[in-house]
């Protein structure tokens, strides 16, 4: 790695989020999701770098981004003005690209310079780091691979947490769009039954359970009726280490059918 990649060693091994992102409004407006992801960021050590895992960017083959000045990319519509007009100009890192293809290997990561920075992430991380002084990268999903192939991709990243990146996995454990109600709703009775369920899983570090999610039921199956939302939930979860504590910076489920729950992998504090 060049000198800034150099820049990345000897630090505290960083936790890993998991980011129940919700709305895009949460990049604008004061809510108590956006306090909670900017009071965690101010409870861990400042990252070298951002590894982000999107759920709004799903490809044929995995691939990340590799580019310098990563554009701002407003993937959402029907929204008011106002949110169109923020950017988030944050630098890029081809050192970092370049170290998670190595890390990678024969999963076959490929270099992007076309895509930048999506929703999933400039969204959250703005709330984090409204500076925009840290490189951010992302990592696509790959749409062809299975949810145990994400966990052995994922697996790969782990010497990540000791050079300074933190890794940011952006989804949302229940997300049913077709069944959302607007308003201050109560939520479904499954939707509520599986972010439980799936939260004495994470606690428990049954990552191999939680990946086979078809098979733990039908409140799994109305919460996660695509994928794309939970995968990076796994990209998180599998990087805990042994004896490490896994909490919740985050809770609720918005809209009825949206979980905000967020996930430290990690103890906090700088």
């Amino acid at each position: 790695m060049s000198d800034s990649g150099g820049d990345m060693m000897h630090r505290k091994t960083l936790p890993v989020l998991f980011v129940g992102h919700g709305s895009p409004m949460n990049a604008i407006e004061d809510s108590p999701y956006a306090a909670a992801w900017r009071e965690e960021a101010e409870g861990i050590p400042r990252p070298a770098a951002i590894l982000s895992v999107s759920a709004h960017w799903e490809t044929d083959g995995a691939r990340v981004t590799s580019m310098r000045h990563p554009r701002t990319i407003h993937d959402f519509y029907g929204f008011p003005e106002e949110l169109y007009r923020v950017r988030y100009p944050a630098p890029g890192s081809p050192e970092l690209a370049e170290r998670v293809r190595e890390l990678a290997g024969g999963e076959g990561v490929a270099a992007d310079e076309s895509w930048g920075l999506d929703h999933g992430t400039w969204a959250v991380v703005r709330r984090m780091y409204p500076a925009a002084d840290i490189p951010v990268v992302q990592l696509s999903l790959d749409r062809m691979r299975q949810p145990a192939e994400h966990v052995a991709l994922a697996r790969k990243l782990l010497p990540l947490r000791e050079e300074g990146v933190l890794i940011v996995g952006s989804g949302n454990l229940v997300h049913n769009l077709p069944l959302m109600r607007w308003g201050e709703v109560a939520p479904y009775s499954w939707a509520e039954e599986f972010d439980n369920h799936a939260a004495r899983l994470i606690l428990a570090g049954e990552v191999e359970k939680l990946a086979d999610y078809p098979a733990l039921g039908e409140a799994a199956r109305l919460s996660i009726p695509t994928s794309e939302h939970y995968l990076p939930l796994l990209y998180a979860l599998v990087l805990r280490l042994p004896d490490e504590p896994a909490s919740f910076f985050a809770e609720g489920i918005a809209l009825g059918s949206v979980s905000m729950r967020s996930v430290r992998i990690g103890a906090c504090g700088k």
